[in-house]
């Protein structure tokens, strides 16, 4: 990949923003496109590399002969190396500018992509996945950067939520690819397409690299030590919520794992706090406007679960394969790509908070709906309220970044990092801890309605003594012993019963989510009322900021 030069001396308002950001100069049209173009093709290839593994984890799982443990493991490497990542990636486009960082990241994805081919082991595919995190970290960047690149200088701020988005879009469009992927029903197909965007993203990055970004020595010692005490912490942390609910969660490990993530979080922001020039600024992130911030986004991420976790598990049980969701799926997707147009359209950093107001009772009431599933529920009849899900999935996205970006921004640039990683690790822990309370409450009460249903199946009960025969029936050919026929409908039934608990369950799940988004639609609507009959904006203060920033820089 060829190094970036600089074509011309760039006029003042053509400069980079921030150190490690590209410039952005006066582009021709078809310059433009081509960017649009290349910046959607970063984002699906971000998308895709965490995209596909989720959707087909069975096949995987099934394909390397791994446990429901090791299975999960590969999901941890992505978390873990995806928020890491995102501590150093800033700095290092600040330093070495963006074209150092594709040609860093880019060709070793395609490499170990390309061994996967001829290698199969369990190993290399948790490293793949160990890769492809940091890799999906540095992808979403060029995506939004790509996109900028083909914006007027008005709508930039709207690129980067375009670009979240088609990150995003690209997670149901995954499942929708996968049975076409997996039609002959080999797994190398999934790995070939890996590979293919791997190679597709590089060849773009090649044909159209990005203006050169100017660069400063951003790196300090105290960087190595910060990034060696909070990269294990959240590693541990995020392992502690991938696995609690798989090995359960009074293994003794998983203790020991959480107290060594707040004993190494803890120490690292002890050093961050005594910096003169932090790599996560601990005095910002403690201020009540961004820890409000980081719970919300954190908050939404658990609620958006619903889909990820609850509907998908509810189908998956109830025996529909990947090949019969791919409707639902191009649903979802839709919505999504719906809700990203809406929310480009309707973005206004005056009022930030309404956009994810709609999507928590959105939220609330696709999840109020998905409760009344039965064993007979099927995709068609999740349409509706899978829309609405994935609709405010999209649709908070942007309103809350936007609202942490602009005050990252006038605070300064060494505030864009910690909102970075903060926004990171909010997004991935949220999601990680809400898959794993709701999976835990699914678990909890399958127990309590299998003890309940149980205890109302009696043999002298007359439809329960017909349904056993029924169900005996059915080994009539194979095995002649009636006392045999008998134990084997009594199983039977036995499988009924523990599939009509984890129906029940998932109802709870539902509810449970539609509670807790309706409390968070009522106070953040009852702070939305408040603000707009007192006439207050919570960012008032950094726009003025940004406003005056952005004179100086045009007069200069």
């Amino acid at each position: 990949m060829p190094r970036q030069q600089t074509p011309y001396e760039f006029k003042p308002h053509e400069r980079p923003s921030l150190p490690g950001s590209p410039a952005t100069p006066e582009h021709p049209m078809g310059r433009r496109i081509a960017y649009f173009v290349i910046g959607v093709v970063m984002g699906l290839a971000a998308g895709f590399f965490n995209g596909l593994l989720v959707a087909n984890m069975q096949l995987v799982q099934g394909a390397f002969g791994m446990t429901a443990v090791e299975a999960n493991w590969l999901n941890v490497a992505y978390s873990i190396s995806n928020v890491c990542a995102s501590l150093l990636l800033i700095k290092f486009r600040q330093r070495f500018g963006v074209g150092a960082l594709a040609r860093l990241t880019l060709p070793a994805f395609a490499l170990i992509c390309f061994a996967q081919l001829f290698l199969h082991s369990y190993s290399l595919e948790l490293l793949l996945r160990a890769v492809s995190g940091a890799v999906g970290s540095a992808l979403t960047s060029f995506c939004m950067f790509y996109i900028m690149q083909s914006l007027p200088a008005k709508s930039r701020l709207g690129g980067m939520v375009l670009g979240i988005g088609i990150t995003q879009l690209a997670l149901p469009l995954a499942r929708v690819l996968s049975p076409l992927l997996l039609a002959s029903g080999n797994i190398q197909h999934l790995f070939l397409f890996e590979l293919g965007m791997a190679l597709l993203a590089i060849g773009c990055a090649a044909l159209l690299p990005l203006p050169p970004a100017d660069t400063v020595k951003a790196f300090e010692p105290l960087d190595g030590l910060t990034f060696l005490l909070m990269a294990p912490g959240i590693a541990l942390l995020c392992a502690v919520l991938a696995q609690g609910r798989t090995v359960w969660w009074t293994t003794p490990w998983l203790g020991y794992a959480l107290a060594g993530a707040v004993l190494l979080i803890g120490a690292a922001h002890i050093v961050e706090h005594n910096r003169a020039n932090p790599l996560l600024n601990i005095r910002w992130m403690a201020s009540g406007e961004i820890v409000g911030f980081a719970l919300l986004a954190a908050s939404m991420r658990i609620l958006l679960s619903e889909q990820n976790f609850g509907s998908a598990g509810l189908l998956l049980l109830l025996g529909m394969g990947t090949d019969q969701l791919v409707t639902l799926y191009l649903i979802v997707s839709a919505a999504t790509l719906a809700a990203l147009v809406a929310s480009l359209l309707t973005l206004n950093p005056q009022d930030l908070l309404r956009p994810i107001i709609i999507s928590c009772g959105l939220i609330a009431l696709g999840a109020w709906m998905d409760s009344t599933a039965s064993n007979l529920t099927r995709p068609a009849q999740l349409y509706a309220s899978q829309t609405m899900i994935a609709f405010a999935a999209m649709y908070f996205v942007g309103p809350l970044m936007m609202s942490g970006m602009l005050r990252a921004y006038a605070k300064g640039a060494s505030h864009i990092v910690t909102f970075t990683a903060m926004f990171n690790i909010a997004q991935t822990v949220g999601g990680l801890a809400g898959t794993a309370a709701l999976g835990t409450l699914q678990v909890v009460r399958e127990r309590f309605h299998s003890n309940e249903l149980v205890q109302n199946i009696l043999a002298t009960d007359p439809q329960v003594a017909a349904r056993l025969d029924a169900l005996s029936a059915t080994y009539g050919r194979v095995l002649a012993d009636p006392v045999l026929r008998r134990a084997e409908g009594a199983a039977l039934l036995g499988q009924q019963v523990t599939r009509e608990a984890n129906i029940l369950a998932y109802n709870d799940v539902f509810q449970a989510i539609a509670v807790l988004a309706t409390f968070v639609f009522v106070g953040l609507g009852m702070r939305w009322v408040y603000n707009r009959i007192h006439g207050i904006n919570p960012l008032a203060e950094d726009l003025a900021t940004l406003a005056r920033m952005r004179s100086s820089n045009t007069n200069g």
